[in-house]
């Protein structure tokens, strides 16, 4: 037998077939392993170099705020622009249509809404440490006649050091807090003059994503090779779908727990109802999160009112989540995102440490789409496993071949 017969007949000598790289589970993990160094030495690359990128991380960070903005916008839009041309009224002037309603819409909101609500939150902001200190005094008297009063009395807790001495001033600490925070985010603006350009664009931005954002995706579409545009395709339409079902579905949700707030509020009396179910309708964007943020204060303001206040704000509260979780939700929102509860948890707390307020609000939506993208792309990995898999028993199952 000559050597390279010889060599050919030894099949452990190559590589893939060394006895460790098989028992790793053959040349595939070579693949794998070289793939994963290559990424490492990546960004170990970029990451010594990163100065050269941040021109580009600071055009992302100017440009991101406005294109988001306007995109939210778009979406909540699109279906008043679809119902005009459904009309046969052109593109062009259902569009001047929305933004002259819109313009009429805040400029009533300025007027007559505005100058309500900031009394009521300038109110709120005087009365709220006092509110603070009643309820810290009648939580302790309630300690002290309930059953756990002997644990109570234990810890020595002395209701009145604490607000001599850490609740004194309350009024002043609540006063410069709000006062720090608005300070901060007038530096902020100040210091960033792109922000300011940046809310200023979005009308402009959104008037091309209203006369020109459905021919967006075809576009993209011709950009991309003849074999991979059905796919793009398809990851477009489930995205759009993603976008739009949240959004839309968010605020029309947000807008009907509001309502409902404010008018359960004012039924059984509570102080500030109308503020309260604007906050509701704010917070309510952030699943889970949004209501504790929103019952706060009012279980603050209800504790200092009555007892029995509180039992009414209970029922309240709770038939709200009732109406909401069993009615409103499903109607409007259905399933469509079908993401686990305990997931959207995780996600928010991430997205919150990671990007702060913008990642809550935005944690959701932006892991639908990446739920979209990493599916679309498992379903492409197992259609090109299927097909160079040669034994069928082996093949995923309920895989559509091309």
């Amino acid at each position: 037998m000559k050597l390279n017969d010889q060599k050919k007949a030894q099949p452990g000598r190559r590589i893939g077939n060394h006895r460790i790289i098989a028992f790793l589970g053959g040349q595939s993990t070579v693949y794998v392993l070289g793939l994963l160094l290559l990424i490492g030495l990546i960004i170990l690359v970029y990451s010594k170099v990163s100065f050269v990128f941040y021109p580009i991380k600071v055009f992302f960070s100017t440009v991101v705020l406005p294109i988001i903005l306007a995109t939210i916008a778009y979406y909540i839009l699109r279906p008043i622009l679809r119902l005009l041309e459904r009309l046969r009224i052109p593109r062009v002037w259902g569009i001047l249509i929305i933004f002259i309603g819109l313009i009429g819409l805040i400029t009533l909101l300025v007027v007559l809404v505005f100058p309500f609500l900031k009394g009521q939150f300038t109110n709120l902001v005087d009365e709220f440490p006092s509110y603070f200190q009643q309820m810290i005094i009648k939580l302790d008297l309630f300690l002290r006649s309930s059953i756990f009063s002997t644990y109570y009395e234990g810890l020595n807790f002395n209701v009145n050091t604490l607000l001599d001495k850490g609740l004194g001033d309350i009024g002043r600490m609540f006063t410069d807090t709000v006062g720090g925070i608005a300070s901060g985010v007038t530096s902020f603006i100040s210091a960033l003059t792109g922000f300011v350009l940046a809310i200023v664009t979005v009308p402009f931005i959104l008037f091309y994503l209203l006369k020109d954002g459905e021919k967006l995706p075809a576009f993209i579409k011709k950009l991309m090779p003849p074999r991979m545009r059905d796919d793009a395709e398809a990851i477009f339409k489930d995205a759009d779908h993603q976008i739009s079902a949240y959004i839309q579905g968010q605020i029309l949700v947000a807008i009907c727990i509001g309502i409902m707030v404010s008018i359960g509020f004012r039924i059984i009396g509570m102080k500030y109802a109308f503020l309260l179910g604007v906050l509701a309708m704010f917070t309510s964007v952030v699943p889970y999160l949004g209501p504790a943020i929103a019952i706060t204060p009012a279980v603050i303001i209800a504790i200092v009112t009555s007892p029995f206040m509180l039992v009414k704000l209970a029922v309240v509260w709770t038939i709200v989540q009732l109406i909401d979780g069993k009615f409103i939700s499903p109607q409007i929102m259905g399933k469509s995102l079908k993401i686990h509860p305990i997931t959207i948890i995780f996600v928010l707390l991430s997205a919150g440490s990671l990007f702060g307020v913008p990642g809550v609000i935005l944690g959701i939506p932006g892991y639908a789409l990446l739920k979209v993208l990493l599916t679309h792309l498992f379903q492409l990995y197992k259609m090109r496993y299927n097909t160079f898999e040669q034994d069928r028993e082996m093949h995923y199952e309920g895989v559509k071949e091309k």
